[in-house]
């Protein structure tokens, strides 16, 4: 019987929107491979590319770092006439690892993720988006503003708290100005950062709680986790010691309510009342070996020679059973 091949898609960008830029590929690639699976690496810019790499050879599943085709390489900022993969796959008859093309969609904005976890009782912080709604409307202080469809920290800073409506509206304007898109406007959560990788589905699907921390003295006024302070060794996860079981059963209930599959990863903060309130949900998470979260919560439960090899098995093993159940 011929091996499952499965067919990495990435392009510029690769980094900004999804697990990393070609050396994580290559390095997936080669998980992939010792796995006992056959991999091939598709590198395109947009629609056209992405087929002729597809009919270049054998696929039985999609592997995409990317959500959509754009021309920027530094930010996801989701144009209005954005091809997405999931799409295109849905319309080739193609299955592909993680959330649907729906899910995708809701997941990368962040206000959408916010309002169905709100629909099913899910806990996220007060939110507003800023447009269309004024920042007027906000009624609690302080509040945490950032982009609505971006990730790894981009447009988050030292005035992403806003003590008073018109450091909100500053900082509104900024990433209006800057990053092309509406701010989502929260409540600030002030105590401590979680993230939850999950991994598989249904009866064998995977929650594995970690709890990020930074030195103190990387901070400014706020304990923001700033762009500044990701990707450069500053963060570390651990086992938690507190809110583990909460964190499990939030991440499962946002799953459920998001019909997350495959691989996602769940940040969450705790209130000022102690309990914890998702943040975000990651449909592409990053997949740079030891930096980043995934590789890093996988290694804390599982203790093996190569933890980062056994991650990616675990991944493409669970999408292909998926889609062999339907």
């Amino acid at each position: 019987m011929d091996k499952p091949c499965v067919v990495l898609l990435t392009g510029s960008g690769g980094d900004a929107q999804g697990w990393g830029n070609m050396e994580v590929t290559q390095a997936v690639k080669n998980a992939i491979i010792a796995n006992g699976f056959d991999c091939r690496i598709i590198t395109a810019e947009n629609r056209e590319e992405m087929l002729c790499g597809l009919n270049a050879g054998k696929c039985t599943i999609v592997w995409s770092a990317l959500y959509f085709f754009t021309s920027r390489e530094d930010i996801i900022g989701i144009p209005p006439d954005a091809v997405w993969v999931a799409d295109v796959l849905d319309e080739l008859h193609i299955p592909y690892i993680g959330p649907s093309a729906r899910t995708m969609k809701n997941l990368i904005g962040k206000f959408d993720t916010h309002e169905i976890l709100t629909a099913h009782n899910v806990r996220v912080p007060k939110h507003i988006l800023c447009p269309p709604q004024p920042c007027s409307a906000v009624d609690f202080f302080p509040a945490f503003v950032k982009p609505n469809g971006e990730s790894r920290s981009v447009g988050i800073n030292e005035n992403s708290v806003a003590e008073n409506p018109s450091a909100l509206a500053a900082q509104v304007q900024f990433i209006q100005n800057e990053l092309q898109q509406s701010a989502l406007i929260e409540e600030y959560l002030p105590g401590r950062e979680y993230t939850v990788l999950v991994i598989g589905n249904g009866i064998n699907r995977e929650i594995l709680p970690g709890q990020v921390t930074v030195d103190p003295r990387y901070y400014g006024k706020y304990p923001v986790l700033r762009s500044d302070l990701r990707g450069v060794g500053l963060t570390r996860v651990s086992i938690p010691e507190e809110h583990q079981e909460e964190a499990a059963a939030l991440a499962a209930a946002a799953c459920d309510a998001l019909k997350c599959e495959d691989h996602v990863r769940i940040d969450m903060r705790e209130g000022a009342d102690g309990r914890l309130r998702i943040m975000e949900v990651n449909g592409i998470p990053g997949l740079k070996p030891v930096k980043s979260w995934s590789p890093q919560i996988y290694s804390l439960y599982h203790k093996s020679d190569d933890p980062y090899t056994a991650l990616i098995g675990k991944i493409v093993s669970a999408s292909l059973e998926r889609i062999h159940e339907k």
